[in-house]
């Protein structure tokens, strides 16, 4: 018979404090609340989770008898895929709740909802237009409140990224990984967790679409703390020199198709080809967290062996399940 190959396991954390973190009951609405160890312990038990149950085989109902409430005001395949794949692969039973089902604020006021929610389940993820929609139902609620995406953070999207870029580099620290694209929520959450994982950031950004000042404050304050680089520029080209890894999003977010015309004349240049990769460095990879548009990167790069986009993607479903 075909001898089985193994899968090597994620290195374990070198921090004694790292191994000793304890993450049970958290919410998660920015990264910026986790610290270097919290984060590097998610990737690590990320990383040991996908490995036990894919390559393993092992059945670990973790999250027998849990139940999940998933908000949903806006669509999202990824996200949704991998938290109810995700939570039912530990054992628990994730109940998806559209705007059909649920109006926050409108027929019932969040506070009531995350009451509500707090008696009928053990958790919640919410995928939401506004960031203090999940402030106010962290505040009110008894149980962890998981931001599935806001207008301001995507960190559960942020954790997939590191991991994959963690299994394909070995190590994350002293990687530069290169922004190109839109001052949105994707790159926040880039700008409040790279610093804390040694991770050196270049954006660019067309002038008018930079990120967030206050998020910009912090992410300097955290660069310096963790003695990494930060650069913000406008120039596409100078942010892809010498780096490991391209990153782009969309440049038109769901609630911004009346700007559709103008945003895409703005970011003319933009696009992620080859000739962006030539002043990388040899190694430089390429990351996506989906859906793509051609315009942001074409099929030469998309569809290469440097894209990491389809990996990434997997890696929702195993970061999401430390999450919970």
């Amino acid at each position: 018979s075909k001898k089985k190959t193994r899968q090597p396991r994620l290195k374990r954390l070198n921090s004694g404090a790292a191994s000793a973190v304890n993450l049970k009951g958290r919410s998660c609405l920015t990264l910026k609340d986790f610290s270097s160890d919290e984060i590097k312990k998610l990737l690590w038990m990320s990383g040991d989770l996908k490995h036990r149950i894919k390559h393993e085989k092992e059945y670990l109902p973790l999250l027998r008898g849990k139940s999940l409430a998933m908000i949903f005001e806006k669509r999202s395949t990824r996200t949704r895929m991998s938290t109810e794949t995700g939570f039912a692969l530990l054992g628990g039973h994730p109940c998806f709740l559209t705007s059909q089902d649920i109006h926050l604020g409108v027929n019932e006021s969040s506070t009531d909802t995350a009451r509500v929610l707090s008696g009928l389940c053990d958790i919640v993820l919410a995928r939401v237009y506004n960031h203090s929609t999940l402030e106010e139902l962290h505040k009110e609620a008894s149980i962890p409140i998981i931001n599935g995406l806001s207008d301001l953070f995507h960190p559960i999207q942020i954790l997939a990224d590191f991991l994959t870029l963690q299994e394909h580099y070995g190590s994350l620290s002293g990687l530069t990984v290169s922004w190109i694209g839109d001052g949105n929520n994707v790159l926040h959450s880039f700008m409040m967790t790279a610093a804390k994982l040694g991770v050196h950031l270049k954006i660019a950004t067309p002038k008018g679409y930079e990120p967030e000042k206050s998020i910009v404050q912090e992410a300097q304050r955290l660069s310096k703390q963790h003695g990494t680089q930060l650069v913000l520029t406008s120039d596409p080209m100078e942010a892809a020199h010498g780096t490991n890894v391209l990153v782009t999003d969309t440049w038109v977010s769901m609630g911004q198709e009346e700007e559709k015309k103008k945003r895409l004349k703005d970011f003319q240049g933009y696009q992620i080809t080859m000739q962006t990769g030539s002043v990388a460095k040899p190694d430089w990879t390429f990351l996506h967290c989906l859906p793509r548009k051609m315009e942001e990167v074409d099929d030469q790069v998309f569809y290469s062996s440097r894209s990491l986009v389809f990996p990434e993607a997997e890696n929702r479903k195993w970061t999401i399940m430390v999450s919970e």
